[in-house]
């Protein structure tokens, strides 16, 4: 495969990798919380459903974060994808 190809498919694989992270951080803590907490979540699931939203969100970006920089330590990025952004001249 070329440059190309190799980046498109890093990017879409980075992308799926990214929102089952954050399907997990989301959907986990919310299934414990109402596991433990049963019906006296009711009257705060919606404020709870939007603050476990942007913690997965965040939480998301850190842990891509930080897989992103062991996976650069180890493997030569530019032998293998080709730029998004090129710079002008």
């Amino acid at each position: 495969m070329n440059k190309k190809a190799n980046t498109a498919l890093f990017v879409l694989g980075a992308t799926v990798f990214n929102l089952v992270i954050m399907a997990l951080l989301f959907f986990v803590p919310l299934i414990l919380l109402s596991l433990i907490f049963g019906e006296r979540l009711a009257g705060v699931f919606g404020v709870l459903s939007i603050v476990l939203f942007f913690a997965a969100l965040v939480g998301s970006f850190f842990v891509y974060g930080f897989v992103m920089k062991k996976v650069s330590a180890r493997v030569d990025m530019d032998k293998y994808f080709e730029p998004i952004f090129k710079r002008r001249k």
